[in-house]
Formats: structure tokens, sequence, C-alpha cells
């Protein structure tokens, strides 16, 4: 047995918790990070050959190991950018270079560019929907793009498709001449209704809709809408400016149903905006008053311009931009990566990591597919760090730590009393 062997394992012995006791004080300054991962060292024995029946003292081999794997308790908010995974995945995130990365680190906020950022600056990447429903890279980050929803402000959406269904009163007589769709003063009409619409700057554009029993043949109801802004007052008729916008005639059988010779839908042009089209598929005429239907509910599409008043976040990933009317867009889905072994990724400052040599290949796709988890909105992934398991790690290493001092100690001394012979 060498002195200096034994000395040389007291110190390796002291590296080794000191190692052990850096990923404690790791841990415990970071018990309060979002999404991170606790770190540990690990401790494999290093056997030196012994010969002639005399112990050579080795030493021990460190390793340091993550527990990337291993999710953290998932804790309310109240920010609708603070996003959670509830299972396997990572957000694919990059710096001011472009550089992608991962992380579980959901605490996004909106900057002053209206990009999704989270507390160490990385901005939030997924696919946008511009270009319709996006559909995910599976082997790479190839068509990814921050989420961003400064550039929604002021958003205006024409009107092109809108439903109406309604009762039309069987009971009620034949109307003469002139009716609407001649357009001419003193025309009749049986029942009259409105629809909200939105030209192309995203101007409401009042359509009125009257609805007339004909003579036309047995059970026929004429549809003719007009720009209540051309109306001439009261009686509407004549309609200035674009006049007739369209007409058309509803057939309905002996059930009060539409016929299937009937027309469904009427399609105008807004004045100012797109081709619309009505479904008037559940139109009824039965014994009743004018009464429009509940189920579906008369609407339009398209919306007037309007500021975002904030961002929301659905389990599969979907951004909406939420305007000040009420009205939801979709604007990105976030993208998810994942990789065979995530406690073999390469954490970096931050709380994000890298391919690692071991960790294997990154493959993308949506929240709620595959073996990818679900995303929370106002929710964060705390650590999973256990302070009192830190503690109790921390009493140890001290204890491992003055016990291989005194191995040094000691050989230190018997060095001196070897030393000491020689005089």
């Amino acid at each position: 047995m060498s002195l200096f062997g034994m000395m040389r394992t007291g110190t390796a012995g002291m590296n080794a918790q000191a190692s052990r006791l850096s990923t404690v004080a790791d841990n415990i300054a970071n018990a309060s990070t979002t999404g991170y991962k606790r770190a540990s060292t690990e401790f494999s024995s290093l056997i030196l050959p012994s010969v002639g029946g005399a112990y050579n003292s080795g030493a021990l081999n460190t390793n340091i190991r993550y527990s990337i794997s291993n999710p953290g308790a998932i804790e309310n908010t109240n920010s609708s950018t603070d996003l959670a995974l509830d299972g396997s995945g990572f957000f694919i995130v990059q710096n001011d270079s472009g550089t992608p990365y991962l992380t579980r680190a959901g605490s996004f906020q909106l900057d002053s560019e209206g990009n999704l950022v989270n507390a160490a600056g990385y901005k939030l990447l997924g696919y946008d929907y511009s270009g319709g429903v996006p559909t995910p890279v599976v082997n790479g980050y190839a068509g990814l793009v921050p989420v961003s929803v400064g550039g929604a402000s002021l958003t205006a959406t024409p009107s092109t498709l809108g439903v109406f269904n309604a009762n039309l009163d069987s009971r009620e007589a034949v109307v003469s001449a002139p009716i609407p769709s001649g357009n001419a003063a003193g025309a009749s009409y049986t029942h009259k209704s409105s629809l909200n619409t939105y030209d192309n700057l995203g101007n409401e554009v009042l359509l009125d809709i009257y609805y007339t029993k004909t003579g036309t043949g047995p059970d026929t109801w004429e549809v003719s809408m007009f720009n209540s802004a051309d109306s001439a007052g009261n009686p509407p008729f004549p309609y200035g400016g674009s006049g007739l916008l369209g007409s058309v005639t509803l057939e309905f059988d002996a059930n009060g149903k539409l016929a299937t010779t009937s027309p469904t839908d009427i399609t105008v042009t807004v004045p100012g905006g797109q081709s619309l089209t009505v479904d008037m598929s559940g139109m009824t005429q039965v014994g009743y008053v004018f009464t429009p239907s509940k189920n579906p509910a008369p609407s339009v599409n398209g919306n007037a311009p309007s500021l975002v008043q904030s961002v929301e976040v659905d389990e599969d990933g979907t951004v909406f931009a939420k305007y000040k009317n009420g009205t939801l867009e979709p604007l990105y889905r976030i993208a998810l990566a994942d990789v065979p072994s995530p406690d073999k990724l390469t954490p970096l400052a931050g709380n994000v990591y890298q391919q690692g040599i071991d960790s294997g290949v990154i493959t993308t796709g949506y929240a709620g597919s595959g073996s990818f988890g679900k995303i929370k909105a106002n929710a964060l992934e705390a650590s999973n760090v256990d302070i009192a398991e830190e503690l109790t790690t921390m009493i140890q290493s001290q204890r491992s730590y003055t016990a291989n001092s005194k191995v040094f100690q000691t050989g230190s001394e018997l060095m001196d009393v070897l030393v000491n012979l020689a005089r």
C-alpha cells in the first residue's frame, strides 16, 4: 500500500463530494425555477490492480445526471400565456440568433414586438395559420416561426358565409304585385328581417331581407335582399344605390319543408365586400307566426376591425387572438418536440436543452397527438426539486467530505512519521 495512493484516494473522495454538493447547491437555488430539472452526482468505483498482496487504493468516477424526464408539479396561474406540458414533450424555442432549443419552462409573455418569450428571453416557435391549417414537419424544425400576435391588431374580415332559417307563416295571404324583387314604389311583402354583415374594410353593412308569399305556384315564397342604407325610408321602396342585391324563390312541400327542387341558399355581393352565401336549408312553412330559428341561430361570419385584447391557447396548442369584440382568430399552432432519451439531452443556461450524443433523434408534432402530452394554459410546471431530499443529500455529502479529509490528514501524518525516520 502506498501512502501517496491513500492521500490521492482521499483527495478524489473530497473532489467527488464537492461535485455532489455543487449539484445540491444548484438544485436548491433553482427550486422555484419554472421547469427546472434536478441534477444529481452519481459515483462509480475506480479499482487499481493489487500486486504481491499489497492493496493499491484506487479512487472513484463521478457522473452528472439530469432528471429531465421526471415531471414537476403543475401549478395554476393567472396568465393565459403561461403554459405547462401535461405529459411528454418539450416546447421549441429559439434565441436571438435563431438557434432552436427545447424547454419545459412555459412562462411566456408578450414582448414589445408581440412575440411570446419566456423568462430567459427565448421565443416560442409554432406553425403559422395564415396559409391554412398547418402540417408539422416530423423530423425537423422547418416551417417553424416565432409565435407573434403583434401583427394581429386591427384585423377586419369580410363576410362570406351566413345562416338564416325561419318559419314562414303558411296562413298568410298571397301578396299581389308589386313585390320586393321589382324594387318599385309601393311594393308589399309578408315578413321582413335583417342581417348584419361586414365589407372588406370591416364596416358594418345591414342587409334587409324580405319574405313574400307569391302566387307563382303553390307554397312559394320570394326572398329578396337589399342594402338597408339604400332604403327610401318609410315606406322603404324603392331602394337606391345597388338596388336589388339578389332574389330566390323558395318552394315548400305538403309537410312544410323545402321541396327537393327548391333552392336552399341565396348568394349576394355585400356592398364594398365579398360574395355572401346565406344558407336557408332549414326554412319551414307551417301555420305559425314568423319565427327565426334558434338552432342554428342566425349568424354571419366576418368581423369589424378590433384590437387584440388577450391571447388564448387551446390544449392542442392552437394560439388564438381574442379581440375586444369577442372574436377568436387562430394564429399559430404550437409545435412540440421529443427524443427517445430525454435524460441524455444537454442542458444549457436559460433552462433549455439541445440534442445530445445519446439522446436520440428529435421528432416534432402537436400536443395530444402520438406520445406528446397536452398543453395546459394558465399553468406552469414547477421544478422537480425536493428540498428535503436535497438537504439530506447535503448532510451526507458533508459527512463524507469530512471522512475523506480525515483519510488525507492521516496519510499526511504518516508521511511525516516516515520522513522523520530518515533523520
